[in-house]
């Protein structure tokens, strides 16, 4: 499923492929998918004849501005979403939902005057698209986090420590497999309450995910962490069965052995 890595990759596509071009037709079929007020003939009103100049992110959350200033678009790849550019896909096929290439699932989209396409596909109906998002209430984005903003964000937090870094208003971007990969990395249960990690460990649980996040972006995405997410895998690094739990409501593998 799209976490910040794919939502990153996806970005570039859109980057080097969807800008500075006009704006001909919108593809907006699915009310469901709008959001906050946002509507097919709003958006046809605010890019037909436009052209997004840039393609910025923070977190999962895609921001395409206009030529217009007070024209933004956030697009949300959810839990299947894929951006495709004039037919090329971005990233890798993703492990967790369906890659097949199904026009029924586009759910938002432009034609350019000079005959490409931008479409998002989402089989699960669990992004989203609107115009002008609050890039505010999301937190500091977790591919240029520093130690100063993760200290801030698990200050005075007496709630499972994996809940609190993928909560997106503290963190902007960790998701489940990133998250289970950064705490096996850095020696942490992920059930533990985050106000008995001291300040050695969370420098040590800050490294971790810096590193996390660029050796999976080098291999290519998500998925590609060290750690097997499944019970019939030894924890790499001592061995040990690893165990699977729910913590804050998701599937959670770590190993009981190093992580404490």
């Amino acid at each position: 499923m799209p976490e910040i890595l794919e939502v990153e990759a996806a970005r570039r596509v859109l980057e080097e492929r969807a800008l500075n071009r006009e704006i001909a037709k919108v593809h907006a079929p699915d009310t469901w998918f709008m959001k906050r007020g946002t509507t097919a003939p709003a958006l046809r009103h605010a890019l037909v004849g436009n052209a997004f100049t840039a393609a910025r992110r923070r977190g999962k959350q895609i921001i395409l501005d206009t030529e217009n200033p007070d024209v933004r678009v956030g697009v949300h790849l959810g839990m299947s979403g894929r951006v495709l550019v004039d037919d090329e896909e971005a990233g890798d096929p993703l492990v967790y939902a369906s890659n097949l290439r199904m026009v029924k699932w586009h759910r938002f989209g432009v034609h350019f005057a000079d005959g490409g396409d931008f479409m998002l596909r989402d089989p699960r109906r669990l992004g989203a698209v609107e115009l002008d998002p609050d890039e505010r209430r999301l937190g500091p984005d977790a591919m240029t986090l520093t130690f100063a903003q993760l200290d801030h964000a698990l200050a005075k937090r007496i709630a499972p420590i994996k809940a609190v870094l993928m909560d997106q208003h503290r963190i902007a971007g960790l998701g489940n497999l990133l998250v289970d990969e950064s705490l096996w990395r850095a020696g942490i249960a992920p059930g533990r309450l985050t106000f008995t990690i001291d300040p050695a460990e969370r420098k040590v649980l800050h490294k971790a995910i810096r590193t996390t996040l660029r050796t999976l972006d080098r291999r290519g995405g998500s998925h590609t962490g060290d750690m097997p997410r499944g019970l019939d895998a030894p924890c790499p690094r001592d061995g040990a069965p690893l165990r699977r739990d729910k913590v804050a409501g998701r599937t959670t593998y770590w190993c009981a052995v190093h992580q404490h």
